[in-house]
């Protein structure tokens, strides 16, 4: 399956490997990548390959320009998700790398441009370590899985200001049909060969399936395009009688598109999922997998872009985990708690006072913790993004599968901003300890603010403004959810522990990933471990453990990501002492756009012997 080539974060590799597409056209990509260069022609700057690469991927991927906020002609399709698209996008990374190396030395390129020739380079190596492992993701799943998430799509990315785009709309859940169908036998064909979720993701696929096809013409897609027609729909006085039929003949269109392509094709994509949940193994790890533990090796490498082996990663996950369990006995103390650690654990997870009883005081406090955030940023960060942030929950007919919190960075033309969305379907998984620092790591100073500025960095070169690293960008998550205790936030101390259960989280997470996937620990295993070490609900924990399961290797560079960010200032204060400026610190880190860990190093040291 072809993939969305620039996406943030956690995204990237999840979509890399899971196929979810945005399609490339083999004319476009052949010429960007593999036209041949005259003897005599003058090699241009690098930013120009760089741009003709980044429009060789707009031209073959409508679902990038959309994402973008860019609406031509392409804006009614959905790309090539063959397999033979996968390859072409493939090759056009690594032709247009191979360019690069043989045009340009990298010892004469500017300093910005040797950076952005050195991540382009490790961009293609970290692709091609994946690329032998491409048809080992799971296309449907819970987490990412095409079933939801092309229907998000459509009802997130896909604006409609005119009738024009209306139509477009049309044609895409016309699409829908060829879409799903391209999609569900390729899940077909790797089922065949082994390569599936265990059999508990499927209830879960199935009732996002289900959800669509039972609502019928009520269904979630429908309904947002309704809701699309609404803006564009002109007020009715008498002579507009032609506008009124051009609605309603849209939403008649829509219909017939839905009923016509896209719900047979779900119908044929449920059979399928029916018949390979009857097959699907009870193993849990991708150790089962052809080359599995090959595989598992290079997913911990691209995710942490560190050479740490799994056993590595497991034991700092323990040393992590015994360090946080003793700030959390502090916090005991301080509020007169009697009893063992696992006895607060249980308090936390289950008294009625630790849980909204609404959606809407959820919301309405994340956004005052926001709000008061926001009014400090300036006195920690010289660079701050223009885009706003807002807060939505998870649409109702993917919430009951969706992960527990996640963001969207803003369209590059302001048309969209930076989106964190919340899963409020169990009020009970979303403990109001948690609430501070789960609103700084989605929003600032966490993912917004990073993921934002770097999407209005129109200096760099595309591929860095819309690209992600995991390690870099989750790691930056996670450090923005102690920073604020610096700031002085995290006056309830139950709060703190909730801030402190966030990071055991993470932690654990690298105890439980390297367990499933290297150590072959079961599913109950790794929810026992969890439920034994973290205040987190019952349902919270279940959640998390299967979207390791299905999301291997990326839950580890949160924590390995932060622990290098921290290293880093922390050395930076010790050697410039009264010199260091927390400012900044916070600028160097973020003005590159995403980084591997060890270019973030050579980063911060250059900026330390510029300060000294």
């Amino acid at each position: 399956m072809s993939r969305i080539p620039y996406l943030t974060g956690c995204a990237f590799s999840a979509i890399m490997l899971a196929g979810c597409s945005t399609g490339y056209g083999a004319t476009s990509v052949q010429s960007a990548a593999e036209a041949p260069v005259a003897p005599s022609e003058t090699v241009a700057e690098i930013g120009t390959l760089f741009a003709d690469y980044d429009e060789a991927v707009l031209a073959a991927s409508p679902l990038s320009k959309a994402y973008r906020g860019i609406r031509d002609e392409d804006y009614a399709r959905w790309g090539d998700y063959s397999d033979e698209g996968d390859r072409l996008q493939y090759e056009m990374l690594q032709n247009t790398a191979a360019r690069m190396r043989s045009q340009y030395d990298l010892s004469a390129l500017s300093p910005d441009d040797a950076l952005s020739y050195r991540l382009f380079d490790a961009l293609a190596e970290r692709r091609k370590s994946l690329w032998p492992f491409r048809n080992h993701g799971y296309i449907f799943n819970q987490m990412n899985g095409s079933q939801s998430g092309l229907p998000a799509f459509l009802i997130n990315i896909h604006r409609v200001s005119d009738t024009g785009q209306a139509q477009d709309y049309v044609s895409r859940i016309e699409g829908l049909g060829d879409v799903l169908d391209t999609l569900t036998a390729e899940s077909r064909e790797r089922a065949d060969r082994g390569i599936m979720p265990p059999d508990w993701v499927y209830p879960y696929v199935i009732n996002d399936i289900e959800n669509l096809l039972n609502a019928g013409d009520d269904n979630a897609i429908l309904k947002d395009f309704d809701s699309k027609l609404g803006p564009i729909t002109p007020e009715l006085p008498e002579g507009t009688e032609a506008e009124a039929s051009q609605i309603i003949g849209l939403m008649g269109m829509a219909r017939e598109a839905w009923n016509g392509s896209a719900k047979p094709a779900f119908e044929r994509l449920l059979a399928e999922m029916k018949r390979q949940q009857a097959i699907a193994p009870t193993e849990d790890g991708v150790w089962r997998l052809p080359q599995g533990e090959a595989y598992y090796k290079a997913l911990l490498a691209d995710y942490t872009t560190t050479d740490l082996t799994a056993d590595e990663i497991h034991n700092i996950g323990l040393r992590e985990v015994e360090r946080i369990h003793g700030e959390m006995r502090a916090i005991m103390g301080k509020v007169g708690f009697e009893g063992s650690l696992q006895d607060f654990f249980q308090f936390t997870r289950n008294d009625d006072q630790f849980f909204y009883t609404t959606r809407e005081e959820y919301l309405a406090d994340a956004n005052a913790v926001l709000r008061k955030m926001e009014a400090r940023l300036p006195e920690y960060f010289g660079r701050l993004p223009k885009a706003p942030m807002v807060i939505k929950p998870v649409e109702a007919f993917r919430e009951k599968s969706a992960g527990k919190a996640f963001y969207q960075s803003p369209a590059p033309d302001g048309s969209r901003p930076g989106t964190y969305y919340v899963n409020l379907y169990n009020l009970r998984d979303m403990s109001k300890n948690e609430l501070e620092a789960l609103a700084y790591h989605e929003g600032s100073p966490g993912h917004h603010l990073q993921r934002a500025l770097q999407t209005e960095m129109g200096d760099l070169p595309p591929f860095r403004r819309f690209g992600g690293v995991t390690a870099y960008t989750e790691g930056w998550g996670l450090y923005s959810e102690e920073l604020p205790k610096e700031m002085g936030f995290y006056t309830d101390p139950y709060s703190d522990f909730g801030r402190l259960g966030m990071e055991l989280w993470r932690a654990c997470r690298l105890v439980v990933d390297t367990g499933i996937h290297h150590k072959r620990w079961s599913r109950e295993k790794a929810i026992q471990y969890l439920t034994d070490n973290t205040p987190n609900p019952d349902g919270d924990i279940r959640k998390a453990i299967e979207r390791y399961i299905v999301y291997p290797g990326q839950a580890t560079a949160y924590t390995i990501g932060k622990l290098k960010i921290m290293e880093l200032r922390e050395k930076a204060r010790t050697e410039l002492g009264e010199k260091f400026d927390i400012r900044g610190f916070h600028d160097t880190v973020l003005e590159s756009g995403p980084v591997p860990l060890s270019i973030l190093e050579e980063n911060v040291d250059s900026w330390i012997a510029a300060q000294s």
